[in-house]
């Protein structure tokens, strides 16, 4: 997928770069597949944000992505990619053979009227579905189920993998994006290939209106507010910290702090941490 630059005849037109979106061969979405996205501007039943900087953003409706891929056996023919504006990654849309259609991620190399099933017996190529007991070693993985039967929740965004390292047992060893190694259980399913739109990350939003499209609002310096706003605010100018170091809003200790809970359950599955 190309990068779009454009000539500086604006200061954010200087650096702002945009998809060519060569991928995407659909430009409607699918009608049956679509739901209402309701905006809450990070707040909860209450009226109280408990989500800050979010707010605005353009209009969006929502794609319903078939992440559990449960139609086993069945072929389904690729009837177009197309864009979301809820994720990174772009969407495939596919029609299996009883005439049902469902959206799911789009790996790279899937093109229009390639063919992609789901299931114990299907082969080993980008786009099918199958448990990670029937995937060889050293194949590249996404949308990866953590618990059966739950559907895929690692490895979804654009251009991210993740590599099945080995078996053993009950558990496959699989190589997280981040570097972290992991035991996932081998009747877990996970979806062939590496994702596509792999040049989203290149992607230069060039001014802060696109980002108020995408619906994030503006964040404002700690040291600029006041004391009963935050631990940073107060002082006569500008003013250090004023504490060991530095600290959230809430005055929990912010950059480099870990927060995962040290007696987690999940701890065990855990072969080897993140860079």
């Amino acid at each position: 997928m190309g990068m779009k630059h454009f000539k500086a005849y604006t200061p954010s037109r200087r650096n702002m770069t945009v998809s060519t979106y060569e991928e995407v061969t659909k430009k409607t979405p699918e009608k049956s597949l679509l739901t209402v996205k309701k905006k809450h501007a990070g707040r909860n039943s209450y009226g109280r944000i408990t989500v800050r900087h979010q707010g605005g953003g353009n209009r969006q409706k929502y794609r319903i992505i078939d992440f559990k891929r449960r139609k086993d056996d069945m072929e389904a023919t690729v009837l177009g990619i197309e864009y979301d504006p809820n994720r990174s990654a772009n969407i495939a849309l596919i029609q299996y053979e009883d005439g049902e259609k469902a959206y799911i991620l789009a790996p790279q190399g899937i093109t229009d009227g390639d063919k992609v099933m789901s299931g114990e017996r299907a082969d080993i190529k980008p786009g099918n579905c199958l448990p990670i007991a029937n995937i060889p070693v050293g194949t590249l993985i996404h949308n990866i189920e953590l618990n059966p039967k739950q559907g895929g929740k690692l490895v979804k965004a654009a251009g991210q993998s993740a590599q099945l390292m080995a078996k053993e047992g009950k558990y496959a060893h699989v190589r997280l994006p981040s570097g972290e190694m992991r035991l996932i259980l081998s009747v877990c399913r996970a979806t062939i290939g590496t994702i596509g739109n792999s040049d989203h990350e290149n992607v230069k939003l060039g001014k802060a209106g696109r980002t108020r499209h995408l619906g994030i609002r503006p964040t404002v310096r700690g040291s600029v507010m006041n004391p009963n706003d935050h631990p940073h605010g107060g002082g006569e100018g500008r003013a250090p910290v004023g504490h060991s170091g530095p600290m959230t809003p809430w005055g929990k200790p912010a950059l480099g702090y870990k927060t995962r809970n040290k007696k987690n359950r999940t701890n065990k599955f855990i072969v080897k941490r993140r860079k």
